[in-house]
């Protein structure tokens, strides 16, 4: 079976100064028109800048066109530096003078793959916001997003994303406030193409080495549930690793229930050293 992968991850902007600014019109694109880049396109995503790239078959280019798309985005914003953080809290008054438009959060529903519903829209009166690296698998043409097996099978890769990628994250990944407001585990949006995977922060970013891992867990996942390997149904409480950031049970269940989950261990655990 052959499938694509791509992203749409956001991330900062802070000023000379250090401080958290809004992108709040700093780049063209919005989430209906994103601005076209070579190998991606950019856009503004309330007070985040967010792109995507082209979707790849290879993780040589998956890390090619994420550094490239991100390099033509900062050249866009030369007066700001990139915040690469998982979430962050806005000066109030900063944010306070933003458009309602900047502030809006949640516009488009995702949903819980463990329960089928939808999860709750976040407060978008509170100043903290957070930005998530999202990974999207493209596995079909033209399915209907509403059509209830398609659905399903949405939610069975994604519980297999959960085990195979949302608990190795927790090992360089450190934050816990986002997954107060999104990311917690199952989160999906059904695609035309496939799923969008809606658990990762952006903390893949930081590194070549950890962009490489997310794309080769991703394949792992889609691999081991092709050849009928679907550890979500032995593991106990994964879920419950992801949502409360549990590194230690994490650990368990990736070495216990995963092929080579002692290697995938040992690599997460490394690409955490100087990480967030």
């Amino acid at each position: 079976m052959r499938i694509t992968i791509g992203c749409d991850p956001e991330l900062f902007v802070t000023n000379k100064e250090g401080k958290f600014r809004s992108a709040y019109g700093l780049v063209p694109g919005t989430k209906e028109n994103p601005f076209p880049v070579e190998n991606g396109a950019v856009q503004v995503d309330g007070m985040a800048l967010e792109y995507n790239i082209d979707p790849v078959d290879n993780v040589d280019d998956f890390v090619l066109y994420n550094q490239s798309v991100m390099a033509q985005l900062k050249d866009m914003v030369p007066e700001y530096n990139f915040a690469i953080v998982p979430s962050c809290r806005f000066n109030g008054n900063h944010f306070r003078r933003q458009p309602e438009e900047a502030k809006e959060l949640g516009c488009t529903p995702d949903y819980n793959a463990y329960t089928m519903k939808e999860n709750p829209k976040p407060d978008n009166k509170t100043t903290m916001r957070t930005a998530s690296g999202h990974i999207h698998i493209g596995f079909c043409e033209g399915a209907d997003v509403n059509d209830p097996d398609h659905m399903i099978r949405c939610s069975v890769l994604v519980k297999q994303l959960d085990c195979f990628l949302g608990l190795p994250s927790l090992l360089w990944d450190g934050d816990t406030a986002r997954r107060k407001m999104y990311g917690a585990a199952g989160a999906f949006r059904p695609k035309p193409y496939g799923v969008e995977y809606r658990v990762l922060s952006n903390a893949w970013l930081l590194s070549e080495e950890r962009m490489r891992f997310v794309y080769n867990q991703t394949v792992a996942a889609v691999d081991n549930l092709i050849e009928g390997n679907r550890p979500f149904e032995r593991m106990g409480y994964y879920t419950t690793a992801i949502n409360k950031s549990d590194v230690t049970r994490a650990i368990r269940n990736i070495q216990a229930f995963l092929p080579d989950g002692n290697l995938i261990v040992e690599k997460a655990l490394a690409l955490g050293v100087k990480g967030i």
